[in-house]
């Protein structure tokens, strides 16, 4: 493990007024997302649209550090030829690639998931980095109730993750560690503090007990938020507050970032909720924003599909890239979303 490498991505993918764009979607979510704007998805259309995000110029060299790739993506080439991992590095970007397979329902578990993914793990990550993969991301899902997640689901989620973690190091790749909270249920946002909070303290016991060197991380969690159909919405002051009580007990110090997944919800909410934890400021750790749908959302509309949507869709995508780098630096105002 090369201890300096890895601390020196991890700081990149953290720089100020940077954050990552997450692009791994899977060929089936890709694929409603298309049906939305009513565009076929094929290799050609998937690749041309993140062609399009990957060479927004203002973007990809100002505000997003990162992309987190698909396995299709980080093998294929623009139009021209030029692979698209390398438009990326010309714009200052770092390749990254999901490497989980995806989240499955836990025996013995009802109502609960665990990520799988982990045979083959070491010879993948060693054809990734070949393929210029500087970074890498594994979710686990984690479902609200009463009664969930359990002790057994935190535990398989987390110990999954600190041993994906741990190869990705010995590979020379940075981990991105995602426990995600899911926001959907009736959950409040008390309940969603006290779910957030084992999970982390699962994940950074099982990192330990994996020896992997937390400098050389980047956790990627969710906010503290109300479930989608809770009654009374936290407002951002107070998921701002609560977020980042939750973090100070158990997220080390020395994890160099912390950048945030939009789990459902709007554009400019992921955006003012990042906004106003940085305005508290006083962290050890850079706070920003790892987003997909909340980056890609407003330029996948404008797009359509359509050539001389272009410009439009790449202004779009600029413009959520710009507010949410404000935002990792406390400097975002409600008025710039025009």
């Amino acid at each position: 493990m090369n201890k300096q490498a890895l601390e020196a991505i991890a700081q990149a993918m953290v720089a100020d007024g940077q954050g990552i764009l997450a692009a791994d979607e899977s060929t089936g979510t890709i694929k409603k997302r298309f049906d939305t704007i009513n565009v076929t998805s094929t290799e050609d259309s998937r690749r041309d649209y993140r062609e399009m995000l990957f060479r927004t110029t203002e973007a990809m060299q100002e505000n997003i550090s990162g992309v987190i790739l698909f396995d299709e993506t980080i093998r294929q080439k623009s139009a021209d030829g030029t692979p698209l991992t390398q438009i990326m590095l010309d714009a200052g970007a770092l390749p990254g690639i999901k490497v989980d397979a995806g989240a499955k329902d836990m025996a013995g578990h009802a109502g609960e998931m665990v990520t799988e993914g982990l045979d083959g793990l070491r010879d993948r990550l060693a054809e990734y980095h070949g393929l210029g993969a500087k970074f890498a991301k594994w979710r686990a899902v984690l479902n609200i109730t009463d009664t969930h997640p359990s002790a057994g689901c935190l535990t398989a989620n987390t110990h999954a993750l600190a041993r994906y973690a741990a190869l990705c190091q010995e590979a020379e790749i940075v981990p991105i560690v995602e426990p995600e909270v899911i926001m959907d249920g009736s959950h409040s946002v008390e309940r969603c503090y006290e779910v957030t909070t084992a999970a982390l303290t699962h994940l950074y016991a099982r990192l330990a007990e994996q020896g992997v060197h937390l400098e050389g991380t980047i956790l990627k969690p969710n906010m503290v938020l109300s479930g989608s159909q809770h009654a009374t919405q936290a407002g951002v002051d107070q998921v701002a507050e609560m977020t980042l009580d939750c973090f100070h007990k158990c997220v080390p110090e020395a994890v160099p970032g912390i950048v945030f997944l939009s789990g459902g919800q709007s554009d400019v909410d992921a955006t003012a909720h990042l906004d106003a934890m940085n305005k508290i400021g006083g962290l050890p750790w850079k706070l920003s924003f790892s987003y997909g749908r909340a980056l890609q959302a407003a330029p996948l509309k404008a797009w359509s599909g359509e050539l001389a949507n272009v410009p439009a869709a790449q202004a779009a995508f600029a413009h959520r890239a710009k507010m949410n780098g404000l935002a990792a630096q406390g400097k975002w105002d409600a008025s710039l979303e025009g």
